[in-house]
């Protein structure tokens, strides 16, 4: 390649360019001299050196562009000037002295340093977002290790594995059916698997480190997105046990289910829109008539509450890799067994079917009928099939709350739950 002649160079130094530069740097460096303020100690870097440093890299940049070798110069003698200091600093820690801050401050005069050529090369959005999150990364330094320290490594291993099978598997899956007893093509099933862990560990991961851990309502909200049948169990048992707050958790379980809806809503969406805009008007209603009963339990509580902690909701990590494997199997086998019942039966099969999957986890149910995985059921049938469905699973969680919590505790939500269910089969009816 031929180097650009000697007249055009001083093109590079556009001046709003250069202004940028000079603007960002003086912003890192005094955010940079913000978070050292409180140090005993002095360290390479701050609202001087910072824009000194970074139309350095510039002016090195705009000498030669096409091989950069005045700029690699620089950032050489840059890592060898921080080198000498930190061996010098190093050899003078004493048993008083702060701890070495690690790689974060030559790193600090690095990105300084390479904000010339950014500033003047890259779009300006590229250059200010590098420079706030070098401010955001530096100041967030403690909450960030704090964070860290609070996530067992088990869980950060989980991720990491779900990340591999969603950014590495997933596209790899053939887009194609591969049997004959079932429309859904492998991608489409382990999409359906994706969608469905992600929003239960988004949930998953507020209720963990996020919501107050005293709020029922939180724990019904959350886990009404995560599992309403799980969280109905969990509340159900803590009404025996910690009857202070026994209309609170009334009022969760009832609230848990007016969630579900929107979970079953948004997870239709993402797959089968049409679907979703024809449920949206019943599952909003819904919706809607659970958060009302929800907030009349709770209107009438007495004054018995002493304090006493709430009922804590510890949800399985929903990216296990086992509970998704078994989610995708359920997933399959509900589409062919449910197509096999539609062809053999008709309509009215699909619909038993709803009834019966709905005693156990819908999900895989309500992902067949979004994904049109059910060969025979036409827009209107999938919504009904859908709503009988989620009402059969409304009438187990009330066998729930009647064996976990007792006849004398149960009746309230038996009755909102009762109703929400006698209200999707009347959806189902009209629909």
């Amino acid at each position: 390649m031929v180097s650009p002649p000697s007249d055009a160079l001083p093109a590079v130094l556009q001046p709003d360019r250069v202004a940028l530069l000079v603007g960002l740097s003086f912003f890192l460096g005094l955010a940079f001299e913000g978070f050292y303020t409180a140090s005993r100690s002095s360290r390479p870097g701050g609202i001087r050196t910072f824009p000194l440093l970074a139309v350095t890299g510039a002016v090195l940049y705009a000498l030669e562009a096409t091989h950069l070798v005045p700029f690699t110069v620089g950032l050489v003698v840059l890592g060898a000037w921080m080198h000498a200091h930190y061996r010098t600093e190093v050899g003078r820690q004493g048993p008083e002295s702060e701890p070495p801050d690690g790689i974060m401050v030559p790193l600090c005069n690095v990105i300084a340093f390479t904000l010339g050529p950014v500033a003047l090369t890259q779009p300006t959005w590229f250059a200010i977002g590098v420079t706030v999150l070098t401010v955001l990364l530096l100041r967030a330094r403690e909450k960030l290790h704090t964070l860290a320290h609070k996530i067992p490594s088990g869980e950060i291993l989980t991720l990491v594995q779900f990340l591999t099978l969603t950014g590495i598997v997933l596209p790899l899956l053939p887009r194609e059916p591969v049997v004959t007893v079932t429309s859904l093509t492998p991608f489409q099933v382990w999409l359906a698997v994706v969608v469905v862990c992600a929003i239960s560990y988004a949930s998953y991961l507020m209720r963990r480190f996020v919501s107050p851990a005293k709020s029922v309502f939180f724990a019904a909200v959350l886990g009404g997105m995560y599992s309403s049948t799980a969280t109905t169990v969990v509340l159900s048992r803590s009404m025996r046990s910690e009857p202070a707050s026994l209309d609170e958790m009334q009022s969760g379980v009832v609230l848990a289910t007016a969630i579900m809806y929107v979970r079953v809503g948004l997870v239709v969406a993402i797959f089968n829109p049409p679907l979703a805009l024809a449920l949206a008007p019943w599952l909003a209603g819904l919706s809607l008539l659970g958060c009302g009963m929800a907030a009349g339990i709770l209107g009438r509580r007495s004054r018995r509450h002493d304090g006493q902690p709430d009922a804590v909701v510890h949800p399985q990590n929903p990216l296990e890799l086992g509970t998704a494997l078994v989610f995708a199997l359920l997933f399959i086998v509900v589409s062919v067994v449910t197509t096999w019942i539609v062809r053999r039966f008709g309509m009215v099969g699909a619909y038993g079917v709803a009834a019966v999957v709905g005693v156990t986890d819908i999900d895989p149910f309500v992902l067949s009928v979004a994904h049109g995985g059910i060969a025979g059921l036409d827009l209107r049938a999938s919504g009904v099939a859908i709503l009988i469905a989620t009402s059969s699973n409304n009438l187990l969680k009330a066998g729930y709350v009647f064996a976990f919590a007792g006849r004398r505790a149960a009746w309230r939500p038996l009755i909102g739950l009762g109703v929400l269910a006698a209200a999707g089969l009347a959806a189902a009816l009209v629909a």
